[in-house]
């Protein structure tokens, strides 16, 4: 019933719900639930920020930009919006550890979320770097998260298994499976990353050799190359 009222999203908090909304909503909720108890929680606001914290991934620190980068570490500073991609998922972390161990060239980034790894990838050296997405805010998110970095990246949207698609050394498909399976065999690329699916899916790349496969937390990523 929440969720009809509110399809943004419903917070289970302490036995109850919370509800984040506007003096609109508020009337909605008393003229559907007029028995209900209630209890309004200051700085609400900002509680959100306690979930996004840096994380270190090889020689890249990763976090919004309300935190202090480690000492010593590439910082990504990347501020949690509406695309996906913090850099503490584990796909991401595992795509940018096995990022770490190439050679730098040409790079796509497909599905690019709020660009960590194209980010990761330009500073990495890298280049040229594209980053595409279906998702017309994720390429918004990427070109200004670039721009914060201070790293040249190319962003626009586009269909992987549909558009025509450039020619690079290195592909990133941070994405679901079954995708991932239909973008390979349209690549041309010497060596691929590939992540977004579960340790237990098994990944059906026959054109490809696997050179690596990292697990972390029930994910998997996997480095493949050219026969």
């Amino acid at each position: 019933m929440l969720l009809d009222l509110f399809p943004g999203g419903v917070e289970e908090v302490d036995g109850g719900y919370a509800v984040y909304t506007d003096d609109r909503g508020e009337a909605a909720l008393r003229e559907r639930f007029p028995g209900r108890s209630e209890e309004v929680r200051e700085g609400w606001e900002d509680a959100w920020r306690s979930f996004h914290h840096g994380v270190v991934v090889g020689s890249f620190w990763i976090g919004p930009p309300w935190e202090t980068p480690a000492v010593g570490l590439e910082a990504i500073v990347v501020d949690p919006g509406r695309a996906f991609g913090t850099g503490a998922h584990p796909t991401t972390r595992l795509s940018l550890e096995l990022l770490q161990r190439l050679p730098p060239g040409s790079l796509l980034d497909v599905g690019c979320g709020s660009g960590v790894l194209s980010i990761a990838a330009a500073k990495l050296g890298f280049a040229p770097v594209l980053g595409i997405d279906r998702d017309e805010a994720a390429v918004e998110a990427t070109r200004a998260n670039a721009r914060v970095n201070g790293v040249e990246i190319a962003a626009r949207p586009a269909d992987a298994l549909g558009d025509e698609l450039p020619e690079t050394d290195v592909v990133l498909a941070n994405v679901e499976l079954d995708v991932v399976e239909r973008l390979l065999e349209r690549l041309d690329s010497r060596c691929a990353i590939v992540s977004g699916y579960l340790d237990r899916d098994e990944l059906r790349a026959p054109r490809w050799l696997r050179a690596e496969r990292r697990v972390a937390d029930g994910w998997a990523a996997e480095l493949l190359e050219r026969p």
